[in-house]
């Protein structure tokens, strides 16, 4: 496929006018003050960005107050927290109170067109699941993260991360569209390239359901616009020859661990290869300058925010662990996807794959995402 065909442009933003963002202030590892100041820096930069905000009221209101977005935050008061390591099952039983329920049923309701948590993952997709629902024609939902990588826009996307260990060969089907779309509106590719997960690119290494679904999503790429480029390995992740890799949750979220554990190792050795003497000191003083854009380029709160794809509603997983530049580059990632109408697109995009495998292509192939 020729080169010219894979170029990015601004996401297509559908209304220009408000958005508004439903945020968890409780889930957050670090506490409620970064959250708000996570939104503060994401209500700087977005004059038109609205918040909803959950959690309990006597704790947010002064914080809200400190950094002077009262214009721009109303307020739910939830009394109850889910905390990191309640049960998705528990919760489902008992969070209705939560401030992440209250996060949830503000998209549902229509108050907010996504939602953002720092919280336990388990119970946000639990919660997000029976509140919110899969999409008509959706069999599983996907978690897709942003991964640093050689193109242009720094990124690639990569799906299922987590959402659930298990993926036959419709699922990956169904990923692959999903993250087309999500890369379309959230990235601004025209037309992105997707590879399939293998260990290794010849068509016949894999498990059967792989060979299966590379088959699937090579005869559906034609019609739902994007190029497939076959099987891609562990090293191409990070790589420009994919925009989208499409995986099973357990492998997905075992190569996500690994490369954050990777990058944070590097950081560590380096810290201390430059600590070592004063020599090595003074040649970090003078490689100051490509250090910071190195640390910049692999910084992991730049990518902060796993989108949940496939339900009737957009929802952002947070880092529970994220500072406020990482909650800001989340709510940020929410706005965008808001100002696109994202999820409506992916639902025509979902919808619209009931057709496939027929000789026509969809109607409305080239509005859906």
């Amino acid at each position: 496929m020729p080169n010219d065909t894979h170029h990015s442009k601004e996401p297509e933003r559908a209304h220009p006018g408000l958005v508004t963002v439903s945020v968890d202030a409780m889930g957050s590892d670090k506490g409620p003050a970064t959250v708000v100041e996570g939104i503060a820096k994401s209500i700087r930069k977005n004059p038109d960005l609205a918040i909803l905000l959950h959690g309990r009221a006597d704790e947010l209101t002064p914080l809200i107050a400190k950094h002077g977005i009262e214009d721009a935050v109303t307020l739910h008061d939830a009394a109850d927290v889910v905390t990191m390591d309640e049960k998705p099952s528990h919760v489902m039983r008992h969070g209705k109170g939560t401030s992440m329920w209250s996060c949830i049923d503000s998209v549902r309701a229509g108050d907010a067109q996504v939602a953002v948590s720092c919280g336990n993952t388990g119970a946000l997709m639990a919660v997000s699941m029976v509140r919110l629902r899969k999409l008509e024609g959706v069999n599983r939902p996907a978690i897709a993260c942003l991964w640093p990588s050689r193109n242009p826009s720094g990124f690639n996307v990569m799906l299922d991360v987590g959402a659930d260990i298990r993926a036959d060969e419709d699922d990956l089907l169904q990923f692959a569209l999903m993250g087309a779309s999500y890369a379309r509106n959230g990235m601004g590719l025209a037309r992105p390239r997707i590879g399939l997960l293998n260990v290794g690119t010849e068509e016949h290494k894999g498990r059967a359901e792989l060979k299966v679904a590379h088959d699937l999503i090579a005869h559906n790429a034609p019609k739902a616009d994007f190029e497939f480029v076959g099987f891609v390995e562990g090293g191409d992740i990070p790589s420009d020859r994919v925009d989208v890799i499409v995986t099973d949750g357990f492998t997905g979220n075992v190569a996500l661990k690994t490369g954050e554990g990777t990058a944070q190792l590097i950081r560590d050795l380096m810290r201390e290869a430059f600590n070592h003497s004063i020599l090595s000191k003074f040649a970090a003083v003078l490689a100051l300058g490509s250090l910071k854009r190195l640390q910049k380029r692999i910084d992991p709160r730049r990518a902060n925010g796993g989108v949940f794809l496939g339900l009737n509603g957009t929802v952002i997983k947070s880092h529970g662990s994220a500072d406020a530049t990482g909650v800001s580059a989340a709510v940020k990632l929410a706005y965008e996807l808001g100002l696109s109408n994202f999820n409506e697109r992916l639902a025509a995009r979902v919808a619209s794959a009931e057709g496939y495998g027929s000789d026509g292509a969809p109607d409305d192939e080239r509005t859906a995402s």
